[in-house]
C-alpha cells in the first residue's frame, strides 16, 4: 500500500496553477515508539497559504520546493505508541498534506466529534471561528448599535464575523461577489444588508447609502479596490481590522491605492493587521464561546466540502475564484 502526498513544485507567478503542485507516491509509514500515526480525513485550504508559497519573508516561513504543504487537517488515530493520545481519537494540527503521516503528537489538539461534526473543527470551531472573534472582539471593540462592515462576507471568516456581530448587537452590511451570495447573507447569516460590488457601479456611493451616519468597524479580508470604497466611508475613531487581501495575493507589483493616512487622521481612525496566533491566550476562551453560541443554535457553520485528496490543489484555486460558500474544505 502507498501513500499519496501533494508537494510544491514551482513557485507560482501570479495565480498559481494546477502545475505548481506535484503529486507523488512513497511508502506508507511505519511509527517507531512514541509516534502516532496519522489518516487524515478533513483538510482545510486557506488564502494565505498563497503567501507562503512566495520566497519571501512572512509571519510564517515559506514553503520549501519539493517538500509537502502543510495547512490545518482533522485526523484519526490510526495506531499509538504515545499514552496521550489512543486509537481512533480525532486530533485537529497543522500538518502535511499527505493521505498518512507519521507525528509526535506535539502541537496536536484532540476534537470531539460528537459535540459537533469533524469538518467544523476547521471552521466554525476552529481557527476561522476565531479569527472572526477575536479579530472583532479585540481589535473591532464593538458596541450595540454600531455599524460594521465586512468584505468577504460570504466567505469563511466573513460569514461568522456577521454572525458575531449581530450577536454583539451591531448593523452589519456585507460585501459579496453574487447575488447568491448576498441573498445567503441575508436569509441564513441575518446580515441587516448586502451590496454586490461586482455589479454595483459606485461601490462608495453604496455604502454611503447603506450606511448614512459612516461605518464604525470594518472588517477587511479582501483589500484593494473593495476597501477603498469602504475606507471612503469610514467615521470618527472608527475601527479598520486588516485580516487579509485575497484581491492582492497574486499580484506581480505592487498595487496603486489611494492614500489612506489624511482619512485616518480626519476620523481619529484605527488601522490594525493581525495574526489570529497573536492571541493564543485567548483561545481556550473563544473556542468556548464559539461552542457554546453553535449548540445553542445562534452561530451556524457554512462549509463548501470537496471529496477526495487528487482535489484539493484545486479547491485551493477555487478560493480566489469566489467558488466556496464558507470555509472551503477537502473531505478524504
Amino acid at each position: 500500500m502507498m501513500n499519496k502526498a501533494i508537494l510544491l513544485d514551482k513557485r507560482p507567478v501570479g495565480k498559481p496553477a494546477l502545475t505548481d503542485f506535484k503529486f507523488i507516491e512513497e511508502e506508507m509509514p511505519v511509527p517507531a515508539e512514541g509516534e502516532l500515526l496519522l489518516k487524515t480525513l478533513y483538510v482545510s485550504v486557506d488564502p494565505y497559504l498563497r503567501g507562503r508559497m512566495r520566497d519571501t519573508k512572512s509571519y510564517v516561513p515559506p514553503f520549501e520546493l519539493g517538500k509537502p504543504i502543510t495547512s490545518g487537517l482533522v485526523t484519526e488515530v490510526i495506531s499509538s505508541g504515545n499514552t496521550d493520545f489512543q486509537k481512533g481519537d480525532f486530533l485537529f494540527g497543522y500538518l502535511d498534506w499527505k493521505e498518512y503521516q507519521i507525528s509526535d503528537g506535539k502541537g496536536l489538539m484532540k476534537v470531539d466529534g460528537n459535540a459537533a461534526s469533524l469538518s467544523t473543527y476547521l471552521g466554525v470551531l476552529g481557527m476561522t471561528g476565531l479569527t472572526a472573534y477575536l479579530g472583532l472582539k479585540e481589535i473591532g471593540l464593538p458596541k450595540p448599535g454600531e455599524t460594521i462592515v465586512v468584505s468577504g462576507a460570504a466567505g469563511a471568516v466573513g460569514n461568522v464575523v456577521g454572525q458575531i456581530a449581530k450577536l454583539m448587537g451591531l448593523k452589519v452590511l456585507g460585501l459579496a461577489g453574487t447575488d447568491e451570495k448576498i441573498e445567503t447573507l441575508k436569509n441564513k447569516f441575518k446580515y441587516d444588508q448586502g451590496i454586490n460590488y461586482k455589479t454595483t457601479e459606485n461601490l462608495s456611493l453604496a455604502i454611503k447609502e447603506a450606511c448614512p451616519d459612516g461605518v464604525d468597524i470594518y472588517f477587511d479580508n479582501v483589500g484593494g479596490e473593495v476597501s477603498d470604497a469602504v475606507l471612503a466611508n469610514i467615521k470618527f475613531k472608527s475601527r479598520i481590522i486588516i485580516c487579509g487581501a485575497i484581491s492582492l495575493y497574486n499580484d506581480t507589483e505592487p498595487a496603486l491605492a489611494p492614500r489612506v493616512e489624511g482619512k485616518l487622521v480626519i476620523n481619529s481612525a484605527s488601522m490594525t493587521g493581525f495574526i489570529v496566533g497573536n492571541y493564543a491566550d485567548q483561545f481556550p476562551e473563544g473556542i468556548q464561546q464559539l461552542t457554546a453560541w453553535y449548540q445553542e443554535g445562534k452561530l451556524i457553520s457554512s462549509e463548501t466540502i470537496v471529496n477526495g485528496f487528487d482535489q484539493i490543489p484545486q479547491a485551493f484555486l477555487d478560493l480566489f475564484e469566489g467558488k466556496n460558500e464558507g470555509k472551503m474544505i477537502v473531505k478524504i
